[in-house]
């Protein structure tokens, strides 16, 4: 292992979703149900939660009063969607990440 990498506890990480606040993922939940998707920077999850502990994440979304099935698609690991597959494509999600990061970095590089 490489200095300064860091260890992932799995169990560690799957502890700490599963005592979350459902406070923490509210307004991720009214996006849900009003647009079917949500970006990971209206969670408290990342890439590493998404790969890791889904299922965790999943049971935090049911006990805060979301009942649908939910998915998760990344554009190339630099964004991620929380989804409801029965009103999104896995491929039109993934599309409108790929437009949503490249208009970002449009963005932000001066003119």
């Amino acid at each position: 292992m490489s200095e300064g990498a860091t260890v992932v506890n799995v169990e560690q990480l799957k502890s700490s979703v599963n005592g979350m606040s459902v406070d923490v993922v509210r307004e991720a939940v009214h996006e849900l149900r009003l647009d079917g998707l949500v970006t990971e920077g209206k969670t408290p999850f990342n890439k590493l939660h998404f790969n890791t502990c889904f299922a965790e994440i999943e049971a935090l979304f049911q006990r805060a009063g979301y009942h649908k099935q939910l998915d998760v698609v990344g554009y190339q690991g630099l964004l991620y969607a929380l989804y409801d597959p029965g009103r999104w494509d896995a491929v039109d999600v993934l599309r409108w990440l790929k437009e949503f990061t490249e208009a970002a970095a449009l963005k932000s590089i001066p003119a």
